[in-house]
């Protein structure tokens, strides 16, 4: 996963009460008049300006790309670098209560400006680095991680502990593209490296209740579900499956009884088609759900209490008492892909192109329609060739508009970097039919794109009021709001270039006022939280994603973002609904939550968020294994 490098700043801690030495350092003064010119200095250096902290066996060097920065910083002879080592077993489980204090670990000899700057040597990398201290040997087999501590007139300044977040590649919001309907990329929340994506199947949600202690499922069961969602035209592709138990009771009985009922419910499903169903399926307990009902009940105490300590109550006459509410808490979440059935399925695309060229000739329109439809699903798949497409021979004719639409805009699907070749298809296409809804829609989606990416300059005040008119052409009011919050988008990037605070301001408010207004994707989500957090405030992606947080159905990766944005904030993570959020992330992925508390470059945020009483109550109990 791309990672980001958070450097964050602490100060104003406790004096160190600890018997360390302090090597004369002043603790005290890091407000006056020596820290405000220097920090100015320090935080003038460009964006591109990167440090750290590097081990080399017991050898820990301070590393820059900046040596010009560095000379500019360290001018007085008691400017300098110290380092605080700081172990992990600090934070051990068993230990009692953190004492909060200046310096966390050990605090090693500052090293000042001379000795800084002459010991300065080139790395391979195209780095400057210089010595400044080494490890004491009962620390060398421990978790480590090194805080910075940056003097001025040896006078702390600037206190680091570096942050390890990962980020994500994010984009305008989907506007997909008009074929017979809108239909959009299933662009998932992946790595930065890793960020391709497909077109989407019809994909059906729902919820199966389950009823307590049952654990097989008959046709007889589904059949009636089954029926109601008409999938006549439809096979099930895959299926997910998510399965939750309520809290009371053991863990493991929990569990299995979770993914038997799971396997139980594809089995009947498998037995009403031919075509093989591919399947995903996960069980854990519901203690999302829970703590979220028992709030502003007689039970909200509970909320307060570790996982046993409310399993050890939820027995004998306060469980019945509790089942309405438990009961909810016991269901299946099933999304199904569907993929449409296709007469046409079993021919190569030669042979479907013959029979599309047939049709057109015959004027054989509504075959021709499905015939064409059966290609894009081979292209969809992969079972053919995108240069298919350049081989559909369309005339370009009025009534045939709606094939060279199609045609025009599944290139762009598949293929965004034609995205230019395909506007110029589509303004040729306006021409022959200047009223055309798809035509009109596709061509505003693709100006925007090209438009954002500086492949096509455009007269931005005529350009909204196009996308605007798209209402004139029946063309859903969700959809041109959708396209307007991309254009603010756009918009709100060029005057942050350009420094205009007061009108990018403006347009982010118009799309913090505006997307509610249509529904977004995982990834709409994730994109729309990196872009306030960016461009205005992470309040904002906060308020964005702190429901979808506490949702059981969200989005994993969506979830773990949620928690980079706030798990530095101890104003958040000390709040009940915060723990619902983590014992959500733990029940999606214990083993990716608990490596948050990782050390720094292993992985890890940081393992010094335990600092955090409340983010180590819910660590020892989940992660102390």
């Amino acid at each position: 996963m791309k990672s980001k490098f958070i450097l964050l700043f602490i100060l104003g801690f406790a004096l160190n009460s600890n018997a360390q030495d302090q090597f004369g350092i002043n603790f005290e003064n890091y407000n006056n008049e020596v820290c405000q010119k220097f920090s100015q200095t320090f935080f003038n250096r460009t964006k591109e300006t990167k440090f750290a902290i590097k081990r080399n066996n017991a050898s820990l060097f301070f590393e820059t790309n900046d040596v010009a920065w560095l000379n500019k910083l360290f001018s007085k002879s008691k400017d300098g670098i110290a380092v605080d080592i700081v172990a992990k077993d600090r934070y051990d489980c068993s230990a009692e209560e953190l004492e909060p204090r200046q310096i966390k670990g050990r605090l090693l000899a500052p090293v000042y400006t001379k000795r800084l700057k002459s010991g300065l040597k080139q790395t391979k990398e195209n780095t400057y680095r210089a010595l400044v201290g080494r490890i004491p040997d009962d620390l060398l087999n421990k978790d480590l991680e090194f805080n910075i501590l940056f003097l001025s007139d040896n006078n702390l300044c600037q206190y680091y502990v570096i942050y390890d977040l990962e980020s994500y590649p994010w984009d305008l919001l989907d506007m997909g593209m008009y074929l017979d309907s809108i239909t959009y990329n299933s662009k998932e929340i992946k790595t930065a490296s890793n960020d391709a994506y497909v077109l989407k199947n019809k994909t059906l949600k729902f919820t199966i209740p389950f009823e307590k202690n049952k654990s097989e499922y008959s046709q007889e069961d589904i059949k009636p579900l089954y029926d109601s969602l008409r999938l006549t035209d439809f096979n099930i592709k895959s299926i997910n499956i998510k399965a939750y138990s309520s809290v009371e009771g053991s863990l493991e009985r929990n569990v299995k009884l979770q993914q038997q009922r799971a396997q139980s419910i594809v089995e009947v499903l498998q037995s009403f088609q031919k075509p093989s169903i591919t399947n995903e399926i996960s069980s854990s307990e519901n203690w999302v759900e829970f703590l979220n009902d028992i709030e502003n009940t007689a039970y909200a105490n509970f909320k307060t209490l570790t996982k046993s300590q409310i399993k050890a109550k939820l027995v004998g006459a306060l469980s019945s008492e509790m089942e309405p509410i438990l009961r909810q808490h016991r269901k299946a979440l099933v999304t199904l892909e569907l993929e449409k059935k296709d007469k046409y399925k079993d021919l190569n695309g030669t042979e479907l192109l013959n029979k599309f060229k047939a049709a057109i000739d015959l004027d054989e329109l509504d075959e021709a329609l499905i015939i064409q439809n059966s290609l894009f699903d081979k292209l969809k798949n992969k079972e053919v060739s995108p240069e298919l497409l350049n081989k559909m021979e369309v005339p370009n004719q009025l009534k045939y508009v709606a094939f060279l639409n199609k045609n025009s805009a599944y290139k762009y699907l598949l293929r965004a970097p034609q995205i230019m070749i395909v506007y110029n298809e589509l303004l040729a296409l306006e021409k022959l039919a200047p009223k055309d809804k798809r035509v009109k829609y596709n061509l505003a989606v693709t100006k925007l794109k090209l438009w954002r990416y500086k492949a096509l300059e455009v007269d931005e005040k005529k350009f909204k009021n196009e996308i605007r008119a798209l209402k004139n052409y029946q063309i859903p009011t969700d959809l041109v709001t959708r396209i307007l919050v991309n254009y603010n988008i756009t918009i709100a990037e060029k005057l942050m270039r350009k420094r205009d605070y007061a009108n990018k301001d403006k347009a982010v408010k118009f799309i913090e006022s505006n997307y509610k207004n249509f529904q977004l994707s995982d990834y709409d989500y994730l994109s729309l939280a990196q872009f306030f957090s960016y461009y205005a405030n992470t309040e904002l992606s906060v308020k964005l994603l702190s429901n979808k947080a506490k949702s059981i159905d969200t989005d994993e990766n969506l979830l773990f973002y949620y928690l980079n944005l706030t798990i530095i904030n101890p104003e958040l993570t000390k709040t009940s609904d915060y723990r619902t959020i983590m014992l959500n992330a733990l029940n999606m992925n214990k083993a990716r939550y608990c490596k948050l508390f990782n050390p720094f470059g292993e992985g890890g945020v940081t393992f010094q968020l335990l600092e955090d009483a409340y983010l180590k109550e819910t660590y020892c109990e989940n992660c102390n294994n």
